[in-house]
């Protein structure tokens, strides 16, 4: 669905940097009139059914009424009654660049310095208690921020130990986050964390598209009319959702069921246990959504369609999503799971009753429920559940089938050289070995980029190095005592507490680590073609790509063949289309490598304006055998000068095999002054060992070590 309401009236008051409104402070976009999103409404109604799912990840192309149907249903929710009374729910949204002092609450300085006394002042998780915590952009906020709100969402109480406060509160929320999948993805350990994912498109079919564009148009032209068109169905949805609260702890989940739910995840291989919670839970939820007493298959299959397709991906760059045939068999598999479990049970029965004497020693539970029992019959549960919102689950995309790099040398995938057993194909092809040590290796200096976990950096959230007197980032408290010190006689003190002023305040200085720009420029040429070479560096880009996945740095790939070199991906934070991009690299013909040098300098200078804080690094895959053009090497050598002259960051990647060795990507590794490795030395030692010992040469680059 194409349905946007992002432009929401202003927010009632502010708190730290977030909007925070009532739910019924305006006439929002009703949740009943949105159109074709039938999924995403279930899942969030059965997050606030059931808040100790975990929230929901809305993933999804720009313009499909993600944020549209989240504020919509924090006009649904019950009351809140607190020390002051009834109040409406809130929706409390927290900007990307929050602070954790904002997110999770910090001391009172105002408090502290005026009446001396220790205060906690709350944040945004104490905002959203028995509301709904909207987070646009998730991907983009920092990963120890998703931390904190996950924790949170799961335990339903924040604890603070810091600036010598030792503070809690609850906090039960529906935590939704939204996320265009085009802008860099979430790491896995934190996908997991979210109790449920729906990836939201808009619809191909024209009647749904009409329609969403009427309703749209109504309610431009009358927001307080459309509201009150559906007014009642709203009505009835937040009564539903309240009447499935108080019902929800009394749904029978018996063994039978919770059997079906381990089955299920032990066949999709999910990691840890807490998908099977989150599948009892939703499954519990949608009985009491339903208004049923018990959990039953049809609960389960839905339950597992939201909570199971984003723990299935094993790599960064599988495609999340299980299909319906997927979901088919593990269901029939996990039916006869049960079976037998009953038969089996069933024959134990029956041999206790015919074994004379045993009876006493062997008595069975009489509270145990028999499955199926008060279960209703699949024509009234298809009956219930077609009022219910459910839509059906895309199917994943399937895996390449390209045989692996059969040139010998390649380098190995495993100990000795041969396969590792824990290898696996990515995308491209290409083996890819799950225990390979990634790359490491980072940007000279200290800059001040995007969050990440490459290069070092000024942070507002890494250790503290130094007082500064910048107080956005916490209290250095041995700094804040330094600087009084020194003032106290002339300021009357006595035997009292130590006298402050604002002037005494100091900050903490930190250092993180930060993402890069990761410029690479793969040679695709017919020279790299031959004996099958370019699948051995296919894999070695995808190692690459991942290290850059795992940092959250943004990247870009230039190929370089024929008569020109090839933009194949502009610069973006989701490193998984660019290994869907190197999947498809077509190869052959000259190699204008210099082309692909000035590209990627072009690249560079376009970004260092649009994205001036994140700092650029080059990665040149290539033999070196400059073909392409007028005088072919010089240019290419020039063009490399240029890139140093700009001070980029470099490394060269040797893919150059024979028994006969020009050495030409040393020569260009010493004109980037860069650091320098062959194709069969690409480890993460290594990597780190080339850039360590040049991190102070000039260029910012590495020693070049012989070929």
């Amino acid at each position: 669905m194409s349905l946007s309401h992002a432009e929401t009236a202003p927010s009632s008051h502010s708190l730290t940097g977030s909007r925070t409104r009532p739910a019924d402070a305006e006439a929002g976009f009703p949740f009943s009139a949105v159109v074709g999103q039938e999924r995403l409404q279930l899942a969030l109604i059965l997050c606030a059914v059931h808040p100790g799912i975990g929230g929901v990840l809305v993933r999804g192309e720009k313009g499909t009424a993600k944020s549209t149907v989240v504020r919509a249903l924090a006009q649904l929710l019950p009351p809140v009654v607190d020390e002051t009374g009834a109040r409406p729910a809130r929706l409390v949204e927290l900007p990307v660049g929050a602070t954790e002092d904002r997110v999770v609450g910090s001391l009172d300085l105002e408090r502290v310095l005026r009446d001396g006394e220790q205060a906690f002042r709350p944040g945004l998780l104490a905002a959203a208690h028995h509301g709904v915590l909207y987070v646009d952009e998730v991907n983009l906020l920092h990963d120890h921020l998703v931390d904190v709100l996950l924790d949170a969402a799961a335990m339903g109480r924040v604890h603070i130990e810091r600036d010598g406060v030792s503070h809690s509160h609850p906090a039960r929320f529906v935590l939704v986050g939204t996320m265009n999948p085009e802008e860099g993805e979430l790491r896995p350990q934190l996908l997991d964390r979210f109790g449920l994912t729906v990836d939201v498109a808009a619809s191909r079919n024209v009647d749904v598209r009409m329609a969403v564009v009427r309703r749209r148009l109504d309610y431009e032209a009358d927001p307080a009319g459309f509201a009150d068109r559906y007014a009642a169905a709203d009505r009835a949805v937040a009564e539903r959702i309240l009447g499935a609260r108080d019902r929800v702890a009394q749904v029978l989940l018996d063994d039978a069921e919770l059997r079906r739910i381990a089955a299920l995840c032990a066949a999709f291989d999910v990691d840890g246990m807490r998908a099977d919670l989150v599948v009892a839970r939703t499954a519990t939820a949608h009985a009491a959504w339903r208004g049923a007493d018990a959990v039953t298959e049809e609960d389960v299959r839905i339950a597992a369609e939201l909570a199971l397709p984003h723990r299935r991906r094993r790599d960064p760059f599988d495609e999340p999503g299980i299909s319906e045939d997927q979901l088919d068999d593990a269901m029939r598999d996990a039916a006869e799971e049960v079976a037998r479990e009953a038969e089996s049970s069933g024959d134990a029965d029956q041999q206790r009753d015919q074994s004379p004497g045993d009876t006493d020693q062997f008595e069975p539970d009489q509270d145990q429920p028999s499955e199926g029992a008060d279960e209703p019959s699949r024509a009234d549960r298809s009956a219930t559940d077609a009022e219910d919102f459910d839509a059906d689950q895309a199917p994943s995309s399937p895996r390449s089938d390209t045989d692996p790099d059969d040139d010998p040398d390649s380098p190995p995938d495993g100990p000795g050289g041969g396969r590792s057993p824990n290898a696996r194909e990515g995308r491209s092809g290409a083996p890819v070995s799950a225990a390979a040590t990634p790359p490491r290796w980072e940007v000279p200096g200290i800059g001040e980029g995007a969050p990440g976990r490459r290069s070092r950096a000024e942070s507002r959230h890494g250790r503290v190095v130094r007082p500064n007197s910048d107080t956005a980032t916490g209290l250095h408290l041995l700094g804040t005592i330094f600087a009084a010190a020194p003032h106290q006689r002339s300021r009357g003190r006595g035997d009292g507490p130590l006298k402050l002023v604002a002037e005494d305040l100091r900050g903490a200085y930190r250092e993180g680590r930060e993402g890069n720009l990761v410029v690479f420029v793969v040679d695709a040429s017919g020279s790299m073609a031959a004996r099958d070479r370019l699948s051995a560096v296919t894999g070695a880009v995808v190692a690459l790509l991942r290290d850059a996945y795992q940092r959250r740095d943004k990247v870009a790939v230039v190929t370089v063949r024929g008569q020109d070199a090839e933009l194949v991906l502009p610069p973006t934070s989701s490193v998984d289309i660019a290994v869907r991009r190197l999947s498809g690299m077509r190869t052959g013909g000259k190699t204008p490598l210099a082309a692909g040098l000035l590209k990627a300098r072009e690249i560079v200078r376009r970004e260092r304006v649009r994205d001036p804080r994140r700092r650029p690094m080059l990665v040149l895959l290539t033999d070196g055998r400059a073909t392409g053009g007028v005088d072919p090497v010089p240019r290419a050598r020039a063009a490399a000068t240029l890139l140093a002259n700009d001070a980029v960051t470099s490394i060269v990647v040797d893919c150059e095999r024979g028994m006969i060795r020009l050495g030409l990507a040393a020569e260009l590794a010493r004109e980037l002054r860069g650091g320098y490795l062959r194709l069969a030395e690409l480890t993460g030692d290594s990597v780190a060992d080339v850039v360590r010992a040049g991190a102070g040469r000039p260029g910012g680059g590495s020693v070049v070590r012989a070929a």
